[in-house]
């Protein structure tokens, strides 16, 4: 079913790449004409098990429009591995996805304050001690009857969590926030997100309640403990109507002089 699933995405131009830009923003897909809404502020599920990594809740593009993708907790492809998350950001006219990608540290996300230890840079929530992650329980939301490899430091949180929520870099009101030259380089040697992780995107909009026009911003589920699979399928499922996408379709970005597909 995944394999169906990501065809209908490189039909559709969803994970189509493009050259890394001046502005080191490795944009994917389609450009979009309207901002992405602003990232909703949710409640983070207790951490599963020991060695799992926050994955915040996005808003992606699909057949149906944005969409939102919820946080998870998420395992790295490998030990030592931490999550970048991606971000939209504004290009010559359009609003263009940077994807989310494994590495050695955490890198640039546009500046956009996921929330969780994600404020915009770097990540605060916990990372690798060795072979075993140690979080820190000030930021993340854990168990630790069931997880004993914590810390606390009460110094690193963003208080006003409130403050700026938007979801995107530069353009008209987005954050402006530049990637230094190390986190360009380690954007363009990050590994892809895992299956189970593309899975879990494709899933969140193939359900017309994680659409923004039928949300209006604020998704019924914010996140969810474990990524989304075919035995665990968003609550209330309803699958995104032609309406959806002829709505979302109107604000797809076309090359000067090309009319958009009928």
């Amino acid at each position: 079913m995944f394999s169906k699933l990501m065809r209908a995405a490189l039909i559709a131009g969803i994970v189509s790449s493009v050259p890394m830009t001046s502005s080191a923003q490795a944009f994917v897909g389609i450009g979009i004409t309207i901002a992405p809404p602003v990232i909703p502020v949710y409640v983070q599920p207790v951490a599963p098990a020991p060695n799992y990594i926050w994955e915040p809740g996005y808003w992606a593009w699909g057949p149906g429009g944005y969409y939102w993708v919820p946080g998870t907790w998420v395992l790295a492809p490998a030990i030592g591995l931490v999550w970048t998350p991606g971000y939209w950001g504004w290009n010559s006219g359009a609003y263009y996805w940077n994807p989310g990608y494994w590495g050695a540290t955490v890198g640039f996300y546009g500046g956009i304050n996921y929330g969780f230890g994600y404020y915009g840079t770097g990540y605060v929530g916990g990372g690798w001690y060795g072979n075993v992650y140690r979080y820190n329980t000030a930021v993340t939301n854990v168990n630790r009857t069931v997880i004993h490899n914590v810390y606390i430091d009460r110094t690193v949180v963003v208080n006003d969590y409130d403050r700026d929520r938007t979801g995107y870099n530069g353009g008209h009101g987005g954050v402006h926030a530049r990637a230094t030259e190390g986190q360009i380089v380690a954007r363009q040697h990050g590994q892809a997100p895992t299956e189970e992780q593309r899975y879990h995107e494709e899933m969140s909009g193939q359900d017309r309640h994680h659409l923004a026009t039928v949300n209006d911003g604020h998704p019924r589920t914010g996140a969810v403990e474990h990524p989304y699979s075919e035995t665990h399928r968003p609550q209330h499922f309803a699958p995104v109507t032609d309406a959806d996408r002829q709505e979302a379709q109107r604000h797809v970005a076309h090359p000067q002089g090309q009319e958009p597909p009928r």
